[in-house]
């Protein structure tokens, strides 16, 4: 009986395979030449997109960190004197001082947050859902249509912690605001677009130093598994130290103090000028005895032991368990305390299905600050990491597939080059950082996806992502934490790639990869790599240089076709000749 069923199961399984193979659909994507079914490219899009789900919750929840539009406009109003509350304000205290409301200043952002910013978050982050969404929905699309590539695309891991944590800053404490930032996205949107048209894409990334180039994806990884230690959007692991800067903690919340940099002035105390107030990031006891910490180590071994015996979509089962024990309410571990904010995200939370309006991120970016240093700075460092990453991804991908040629190239690059250049265009005008071609990919091709088809599966998916906003938006930092952690495991294989006996390329790519995670900044990162690199090659081009101008000539006649020609010739440092050399 069983055997009857599974062959009938096959026998319509091959039906439709057939169906599919020789209709228009099949014929567009090839399935046939490529040596692949409907069926294998569905499976191989599901994989792809259960692999990289995570980054629906991770990119919300790294981009709402920076505030978003948010500003201490929306905070409401406060009792002028700090300890009574705003519903309390009215009337005298016993020493005769008036109690009245205020407007609070900018330090309202910062822990405590203001319940008006918060209200203001907490919209940003479900607009930044649906905008991760989205982006991600059109360059699937495009990658699948018109490129014909087993490829997902969405917010590339590292540039959103750039954009969020050093562009824009926390809570805004940054250089740029938030709508400077997302212009700078979208102008550097423009400029991948026309670079990728020329055909300038794989020029400009080979022009970047080899050692930097390779070390940059690792550099990378570790800022965003030093994010995913912390606490703002991770496990609590480590926290601030007065004496070490950083240190071990992950103590209870209640047990978290914020710290700001003040001075007294007239026995007042206040922030210096220029001066943010930090978050929770100081433990004063009871360190390693956080619950959310301990749940998030479950989380972190159900990941690593799936990745260790090649289970698909092993990060998302991780984030999905941690979640899943955080939903419950009355638990230490909850993500819905009883409180005023822990009702109204559970009254949200448990509508499951709702399609969510972007209302504060879409059209945001302004293009006031385009005459400050900075915003070029983040311009071009978005340019440079997307023409490293996203290259370097597609021909990665594009090789594991099979689809490289002799020359170096493969079917459908143009369009491949083209998707994330758009995709970033329209993400950013929804509000995200930039877009790109997704590692866990591979996921997908090793499922037997050889495809455009693939692509628009985890479009597919995508889609049905619109409609569960309240529940991605109920995700906590401490299931996202360990995702981020095991990303950056994933991106420090290329440091084997890194000539480490040759200290002219061992230096620059330590610097490239220890400045990211330390100084908080892949710019920072790149720079450090790349001027390093220059001053320890300089005296060698120099000599090269110097050499080449006084190294000696001579002219010779030669015969060729029964008529004299000049030919010259410049002996190298070997004495040989060089011919045709000016």
């Amino acid at each position: 009986m069983l055997n009857q069923i599974t062959h009938r199961w096959n026998s319509s399984i091959h039906r439709l395979n057939m169906a599919v193979q020789r209709s228009i659909v099949g014929k567009h994507f090839k399935l046939d030449k490529r040596n692949t079914s409907f069926t294998t490219e569905v499976r191989a899009g599901t994989a792809t997109f259960l692999t990289m789900a995570y980054i629906l919750a991770v990119n919300a929840n790294i981009l709402t960190d920076s505030g978003g539009p948010c500003s201490t406009s929306d905070c409401t109003q406060v009792c002028n004197v700090p300890f009574i509350p705003a519903s309390q304000c009215q009337g005298k205290l016993s020493n005769g001082t008036a109690l009245q409301l205020v407007n609070p200043g900018p330090d309202c952002k910062f822990n405590p947050v203001n319940p008006g910013y918060q209200s203001c978050l907490d919209k940003v982050k479900k607009d930044l859902i649906v905008a991760t969404v989205a982006s991600s929905l059109v360059g699937c699309v495009i990658m699948g249509v018109l490129a014909n590539l087993p490829l997902a695309l969405a917010p590339g891991m590292g540039t959103n912690a750039y954009f969020a944590y050093t562009v824009v800053g926390y809570h805004g404490s940054g250089n740029l605001s938030y709508q400077s930032a997302l212009a700078a996205v979208f102008i550097e949107g423009f400029i991948f677009l026309a670079v990728a048209a020329l055909g300038l894409r794989t020029k400009l990334a080979k022009a970047i130093p080899k050692p930097v180039r390779i070390s940059a994806s690792a550099g990378i990884g570790l800022f965003l598994a030093f994010i995913g230690l912390q606490s703002n959007e991770g496990i609590g692991l480590v926290g601030y130290s007065s004496s070490t800067l950083l240190t071990l903690a992950a103590c209870p919340s209640q047990y978290r103090a914020e710290l700001a940099p003040v001075i007294t002035v007239n026995e007042t105390t206040q922030l210096i000028p220029g001066g943010t107030v930090s978050g929770d990031i100081f433990c004063l006891k009871h360190r390693m005895e956080s619950p959310t910490f301990w749940l998030a180590v479950v989380g972190f071994v159900i990941i690593s032991y799936s990745m260790i015996k090649n289970i698909k979509g092993a990060m998302i089962y991780g984030i999905l368990f941690v979640t899943g024990v955080s939903w419950f309410r009355g638990t230490k571990v909850t993500y819905f305390p009883r409180t005023s904010d822990g009702d109204d995200s559970f009254d949200y939370f448990k509508k499951v299905v709702d399609v969510h309006k972007i209302e504060k991120t879409a059209g945001a970016f302004s293009f006031k600050d385009f005459g400050e240093g900075q915003l070029w700075v983040s311009l071009i460092t978005f340019l440079y990491v997307d023409i490293l990453d996203t290259t370097g991804t597609l021909y990665s991908m594009a090789k594991f597939a099979g689809f490289i040629n002799e020359r170096g190239d493969f079917e459908g690059q143009y369009f491949a080059f083209m998707s994330d250049a758009t995709a970033i265009i329209i993400g950013s005008t929804l509000g995200t950082s930039p877009v790109t071609t997704f590692i866990e990919s591979s996921t997908g091709i090793r499922e037997g996806g050889r495809t455009g088809l693939t692509a628009l599966t985890a479009g597919f998916y995508f889609f049905l992502a619109f409609f569960f906003t309240p529940l991605l938006a109920s995700i906590p930092p401490w299931a996202v934490g360990p995702p981020l952690i095991l990303v950056g495991v994933l991106m420090m294989k290329s440091i084997t790639e890194i000539d480490w006996e040759n200290m002219k390329d061992a230096i620059p790519a330590f610097i490239t990869i220890i400045l990211m995670p330390l100084t908080y900044s892949i710019a920072y990162g790149l720079i450090g790599g790349m001027g390093t690199y220059i001053v320890l090659n300089l005296w060698d081009w120099a000599t090269m240089g110097y050499e080449i101008i006084q190294r000696p000539r001579k002219v010779e006649t030669q015969k060729e076709g029964g008529e004299n020609r000049k030919v010259e010739t410049l002996p190298n440092r070997e004495g040989r000749e060089l011919d045709g050399l000016v």
